[in-house]
């Protein structure tokens, strides 16, 4: 399963591994959006709040865990560019008993602290049972989101980004079928959402690991194998992996903190308002899906690159991804501008929902541009080992500028929805500004000096 990313032409390497995983952040998005579109169909706005507002606290879970599954990524990506297999076998061996126990103890933690959580989301009080329900399955299911999601990053750390599509493949299609069921078939309401997410998620771990074994097979004949002794926890390797994983966790986590407070806010201003937000943060997270991408490529490819010295290839990526993110993202801003009515009109038939959604994406939108250029930056930091610089540009893109100009927009401008939604942008463009200067001040440790690309 293990790639070289090192050798051809930068943009076909680049498309090549981006495409399946954009396409695999397709799938998992838009089985998230089937939850949605299908409760809208079926309940009314308690509903859409309650499996809304579950599905942002369980985002937020799974990018912390992928964020810090990261740091697996990037480490197994340096050890397969200097062709370091027994590094690569440790690294992975470690990899899964670290998400292993923290899986199990997360699992513990959330139930406890559940209906603080929703305390502290400011639930609406229509809403409150039906979150409840969502998040007590979810959190049970905690095991199988994260084996999902650390088997996947670690294919794409080995260079292999075609493989975790297969995974949420078979997620995806799962999970469209338990939702019709649940939902409108039993009338379960969210918690049906909550059963078709676990089971379906459940399903891709077990084809994961067959997949797995096979291909394992395949490994053994190309030098690469785990041994038992990899999976026995040695302190360097946990180190490194933390070492890129927990700022990019942080990082995630506060991005995500920074949405569930705005969540917060629109909460306290009804069911309506609550729904509206909700809609538009799921199809704000379906545009983001180029960025994204572009991000896990960027910092897959670039560690691999320079793990080889070829530090010019690295940079070349992180060039073309800015620019595929740049250009979706203006493609979606137009779109949103001309058609916001209907955008947030699939997922609920609800007069007023829809004029507040519409109005909450037309401004919203303007991050989809803004987005992917410190996205992409991110993954580049990552993969040279500096994910603190990401975690530090998120950090007061969050304090400074998204959480109080969400509060701000609120108090000023209670009638309408859009001035909040300038929040998001507004928060990127300064994160955009403080990678470019970081990047500049260290330029040299990007190897700008060399120029050399390896084609």
């Amino acid at each position: 399963m293990e790639k070289d990313l090192t050798k051809g032409s930068v943009w076909k390497v680049l498309l090549k591994f981006s495409l399946p995983y954009l396409l695999s952040c397709f799938l998992q998005t838009f089985y998230g959006m089937v939850d949605l579109y299908v409760i809208g169909q079926f309940n009314g706005a308690a509903s859409i709040s309650a499996v809304s507002i579950g599905s942002q606290v369980m985002h937020m879970i799974t990018v912390v865990i992928v964020g810090l599954a990261m740091g697996a990524t990037v480490g197994l990506g340096v050890a397969v560019g200097s062709r370091h297999t027994e590094r690569a076998s440790r690294i992975i061996g470690n990899t899964v008993t670290l998400f292993a126990l923290g899986a199990a103890a997360l699992v513990v933690i959330l139930l406890l602290c559940r209906d603080g959580i929703i305390l502290v989301m400011s639930v609406p009080s229509e809403a409150v049972s039906q979150t409840r329900d969502y998040l007590t399955i979810c959190f049970a299911g905690i095991p199988f989101i994260t084996a999902y999601n650390v088997i996947s990053c670690i294919y794409r750390g080995m260079g292999d980004s075609r493989s975790p599509m297969y995974f949420v493949g078979v997620a995806c299609v799962l999970n469209i079928a338990l939702d019709f069921l649940f939902i409108g078939v039993l009338h379960m309401q969210a918690a049906g959402a909550a059963y078709g997410t676990v089971i379906s998620q459940a399903a891709s771990v077990v084809f994961a690991l067959i997949y797995l074994k096979k291909k394992q097979v395949e490994g053994v004949q190309n030098g690469f194998r785990l041994k038992k002794a990899d999976f026995r926890p040695e302190k360097s390797v946990l180190s490194d992996i933390l070492k890129v994983g927990v700022p990019v966790a942080c990082q995630d986590g506060f991005i995500q903190v920074s949405f569930l407070v705005i969540t917060m806010i629109a909460n306290r201003r009804g069911v309506d308002v609550a729904a509206a937000v909700g809609i538009v943060e799921k199809i704000i997270s379906f545009l983001f899906l180029v960025p994204s991408a572009m991000l896990s490529s960027v910092s897959a490819i670039a560690a691999q690159n320079r793990g080889a010295n070829l530090h010019g290839r690295a940079r070349q990526t992180l060039l073309y991804a800015i620019l595929i993110s740049v250009s979706f993202g203006a493609v979606c801003f137009v779109l949103c501008q001309i058609l916001p009515g209907q955008f947030v009109g699939l997922f609920s038939n609800e007069e007023n929902v829809c004029i507040l959604g519409a109005q909450y994406l037309r401004s919203y939108s303007f991050d989809c541009m803004m987005a992917g250029i410190h996205f992409c930056f991110s993954g580049f930091f990552c993969a040279y080992g500096l994910s603190g610089f990401s975690f530090a540009h998120n950090l007061i893109s969050v304090l400074c500028v998204r959480i109080p100009g969400a509060y701000y927009a609120t108090v000023t401008f209670p009638n309408t929805l859009f001035p909040m939604g300038m929040a998001a942008p507004a928060g990127s463009a300064v994160s955009s500004l403080i990678c470019v200067s970081l990047f500049w001040i260290f330029r040299r440790k990007f190897g700008l000096a060399e120029g050399e690309t390896g084609q």
